[in-house]
């Protein structure tokens, strides 16, 4: 399994519940080294199989670089999540300059799609691949639109909603099952990296469940589409949402 973005947060849960159950896990991450090899020496103390690779997902060099060492290290992958995506600090859209813009589908929406296509090329039974499953990580936002605070993020997951349906329909008969999942409000740094990082306890009140989820609960809901226990479930977006 190769998870993008998977030094922390969802992606880090992710990588630790998947080495759990069996899959040896690609780490992919950015800039934090330290708490990819934590994670990895973690997994290998644990009797499982990691690694960790430095890429930007939104350069196809580094998106190709990933995934030879991921080849040389486990074989083709059988499930890739991607989970890598950023956030800005919080902003009206009359406010936001074309560099974030830029940044924001470089990351989020490239990067998704040049990693599916890597991902596709070794899973796909129309290249003699064995097949796979491609969970995409979305967010409650590309429902909401997330005005005042980043409708530039919640645009970027909505590209994704529509990403999921559609390469899950294109690749369906190729043996690879597409799904994405849409976290609500979740106790993760990202909150922080928008200026907002006690938003998780203020916004509590609103989610019918009266708290914010715990990154185990999404991962929990990744490793579920990847499982055979959904096999005629490709195009869905699970809302892991606490109901808003």
């Amino acid at each position: 399994m190769i998870i993008t973005g998977g030094g922390r947060g969802i992606g880090a849960v992710t990588a630790w519940l998947a080495a759990q159950r069996g899959y040896s896990v690609v780490i992919n991450y950015r800039n934090d080294a330290g708490a990819a090899a934590a994670l990895v020496a973690r997994i290998h103390q644990g009797g499982g199989r990691a690694l960790a690779v430095a890429g930007d997902v939104s350069r196809n060099a580094d998106v190709e670089r990933l995934f030879a060492e991921a080849d040389a290290a486990f074989g083709a992958p059988t499930a890739l999540i991607n989970n890598a995506g950023i956030v800005a600090p919080t902003a009206r859209v009359d406010e936001m300059d074309e560099a974030r813009l830029a940044r924001m589908f470089a990351v989020n929406v490239q990067g998704s799609f040049l990693c599916a296509r890597a991902a596709i090329r070794r899973m796909s039974t129309r290249h003699g691949g064995r097949g796979g499953n491609i969970v995409n990580l979305s967010s409650a936002a590309a429902k909401h639109g997330s005005p005042g605070d980043y409708v530039d993020y919640a645009a970027s997951k909505g590209a994704i909603d529509t990403f999921t349906i559609g390469l899950a329909r294109e690749v369906a008969a190729e043996g690879i099952r597409v799904n994405a999942v849409r976290p609500g409000i979740i106790v993760t740094d990202i909150h922080a990296d928008s200026g907002q990082p006690d938003r998780p306890a203020r916004m509590a009140q609103a989610i019918p469940i009266q708290r914010p989820g715990a990154p185990e609960e999404v991962a929990k809901a990744i490793l579920w589409l990847c499982s055979a226990d959904a096999s005629y479930c490709t195009g869905a977006l699970l809302d892991v949402t606490g109901g808003r």
